[in-house]
């Protein structure tokens, strides 16, 4: 008895198809026709900002966000999470308190932060009512570029942490109670277990969580533009700038195909990096 599967399974293919096409094929193609359409040159877009120093500026300050932005979220959701996987009284209630940025968009954490450091913010007004300052402390603006950079740091980190920390958080469930209590009859102290079990264990999801951050930290966009605009430059910043300031999409377009390029490339990286580690573990 033959069965013949027709034509029905394959036309539920076509809204996932016709959703690709519309918001994902026709962008990324209209993107490249942007990008590369230039009156005199098919790269005077991206020459027009490296000659200037604009694309360099925002790419070192995006990689620096990026690299003090996503070890620092790892590290503080990793102990966050082994500390509520204790499942200590009222362990609930902190959980909840951990997610709540999970719930803000980034706008809403900027305006947050800025409520915080502007001159007439909280921290400014604790300072003075405890005789610690005398006058505000600036944190925005042309010559506190130091201070902003560091308010935008603190601000993604407490932003987007519990993303990282939901992430630990499930993996560390998957983590055989057998394993720990095998370890303490063999008398393994904390750190032993954490470095020889509970780590190696949650490698996968460190890594998913470390990936998904790196790339997320590249589109860094409303935290640093609300705080400090084109003081501290990013790349999609930039992107913006050019398309909604300078109504220049060519050159937008061109920030917008950079910053596809070094998420790919990071992407790439740390796939080489993996694979080569499981191999190099199924080897021994």
């Amino acid at each position: 008895m033959t069965y013949r599967k027709g034509v029905t399974p394959y036309l539920y293919f076509i809204p996932v198809i016709a959703f690709l096409i519309m918001f994902l094929g026709y962008p990324l193609i209209e993107t490249f026709r942007l990008a590369f359409t230039h009156p005199a040159e098919p790269l005077g877009n991206f020459l027009r900002v490296t000659r200037t120093g604009e694309l360099w500026n925002a790419l070192r300050y995006t990689l620096i966000i990026s690299a003090i932005v996503v070890p620092a979220q790892l590290a503080l959701a990793l102990a966050l999470a082994l500390f509520i996987n204790m499942r200590f009284k009222g362990y609930l209630i902190l959980l909840y308190i951990v997610s709540i940025p999970l719930a803000l968009s980034d706008v809403s954490a900027a305006l947050m932060s800025y409520s915080i450091f502007s001159p007439s913010g909280y921290i400014n007004k604790i300072l003075m009512n405890l005789g610690m300052a005398s006058s505000p402390i600036y944190f925005f603006g042309r010559g506190f570029e130091t201070r902003a950079f560091w308010v935008i740091v603190i601000t993604e980190i407490w932003r987007a942490t519990p993303l990282v920390f939901v992430i630990i958080l499930a993996g560390l469930q998957s983590v055989n109670k057998e394993y720990l209590e095998a370890a303490d009859v063999f008398g393994f102290s904390r750190w032993t277990k954490l470095w020889k079990i509970i780590l190696p264990i949650l490698k996968p999801a460190m890594l998913s969580a470390l990936l998904i951050r790196t790339l997320f930290a590249f589109q860094i966009f409303g935290v640093a533009w609300l705080l400090t605009g084109r003081d501290i430059p990013i790349l999609a910043g930039e992107a913006y700038y050019w398309q909604s300031i300078r109504y220049n999409s060519n050159v937008a377009a061109s920030y917008g195909l950079v910053i596809a390029m070094v998420s790919i490339i990071i992407s790439w990286i740390y796939l080489v990096v993996l694979r080569s580690r499981e191999v190099e573990g199924a080897r021994a």
